[in-house]
Order: structure tokens, then C-alpha cells, then sequence
């Protein structure tokens, strides 16, 4: 866990962030970043961490689309939407997806563009265990947890120093990590950082020697 101040979320700032990571031991970088529409975010990940794969939060990914159409059309678009995210494939999310775009191109192209323009990374999540897509589809347990900093820390901003600032915030982070949820299939960690590949959620991994055994 890492935890800085910044300004409005600046490159630099969350530069400062992700080079600490890196100098306290975070060399290979993370496989997968989860983040909103934050440009510094992003922009920090490329230049610090290049190989690192990226998966905007698909929620607020969604009100920026709603956002593009009339509100008459929000139930049937939302619905439209998350048949894309809740794809058991990413065959089927692609299907999913090309209906969106016809359905929505002609009357509202500027909601179709804003969706399109993240295609790929959108569907990061599929190249990663499937047990693992309910977390990085969603960071709602984190932005609990800031919204209980903030709060806390709210009336105490301009009565302290920085040092003690930042102590009071990881304090309030660490006791509510404390209920956080389990990762689920914690053991598919390990095939991650073995290199395993996953498609649509499940390891690709050769069965020919086993196939061969058999036929033997």
C-alpha cells in the first residue's frame, strides 16, 4: 500500500507515488492497473510502470456514455452495456459490443465514441482469472474507503502538519482495510506471475503430454 498527497491528481504527483512503489521493491510493475478517467493516473503508469496492462473502471465508464444520451434511452443503453461487461467471452462481449454500436451509431455517435475509444482495455479483464473479474471490474471497496478519509480528515486539513496528515490517513486506511474482502481464487495468483496466459478467464496451458499419456 502506498499513500501520497498531490495536486488534482497530477501526473506528477501520481508519479511521486509509483516511483516510492517502485523504490521499495515494485520492479516488474503491476501486470494490471484499475483506475477512472484520471489522465495523470494513466499517464504516470506509461512513463513508470510501460508494460503494465490498463482496465478503466467500467461504472464510471458508463455515466460518461449516459452522459452522451438522452435520458429516454439510459434503461434500454445501461441494459445494452452491461451485456458487454457480463459476457462470459470475450467472443460473446465483442457481439455484445458491435450491437451497442449499431444500435446507438447513427443517432448518437458521440456516446458510441466514447465507448469505442477504449475497446481494448475495457475487455482487459479477460485475459485474467475469472474469479478475479468481480475485483477488477469495480474499485467500490476503495472509493468506500477514501470517502471515509475524507470525511474524517475533512475539518482536520488546515489544523495540522502534512507528516501528521498523512499519518492520520494511512491509520484511517489501515483500520478499514480491515474488512475488506478476500481475494477470490487466491492460488491464481501464482500462474499469473508464472507467466500462465488466461483467456476468457481460464489458464491456456498445452494438455498434448497429458493428451499423449492417454493415448498411450
Amino acid at each position: 500500500m502506498a499513500i501520497g498527497d498531490g495536486h488534482r491528481e497530477s501526473k506528477e504527483s501520481w508519479k511521486d507515488v509509483l516511483l516510492g512503489l517502485k523504490q521499495r521493491g515494485l520492479q516488474a510493475g503491476p501486470l494490471l492497473a484499475v483506475g477512472d478517467g484520471a489522465m495523470g493516473f494513466w499517464a504516470a503508469m506509461e512513463e513508470v510502470f510501460p508494460q503494465t496492462g490498463r482496465q478503466p473502471l467500467l461504472v464510471p465508464q458508463m455515466g460518461n456514455i449516459l452522459n452522451a444520451l438522452p435520458k429516454s434511452q439510459h434503461g434500454r443503453a445501461k441494459a445494452d452495456m452491461q451485456a458487454i461487461w457480463m459476457a462470459a467471452t470475450r467472443e460473446e462481449a465483442q457481439a455484445a459490443f458491435a450491437k451497442f454500436v449499431g444500435s446507438y451509431q447513427a443517432k448518437y455517435p458521440k456516446a458510441v465514441e466514447k465507448l469505442e475509444k477504449d475497446r481494448d482495455s475495457l475487455l482487459a479483464f479477460y485475459d485474467f482469472p475469472a474469479e478475479h473479474w468481480q475485483h477488477i471490474r469495480t474499485t467500490n471497496p476503495i472509493e468506500s474507503t477514501f470517502a471515509t478519509v475524507r470525511h474524517r480528515t475533512s475539518r482536520t486539513r488546515n489544523c495540522v502538519s502534512r507528516a501528521t496528515f498523512l499519518g492520520l490517513a494511512f491509520k484511517l486506511i489501515e483500520e478499514a482495510e480491515k474488512s475488506w474482502r478476500r481475494i477470490r481464487g487466491v492460488e491464481k495468483i501464482e500462474l499469473l506471475l508464472k507467466g500462465v496466459p488466461f483467456k476468457d478467464g481460464e489458464p491456456v496451458q498445452d494438455n498434448l503430454p497429458v493428451q499423449q499419456k492417454l493415448a498411450a
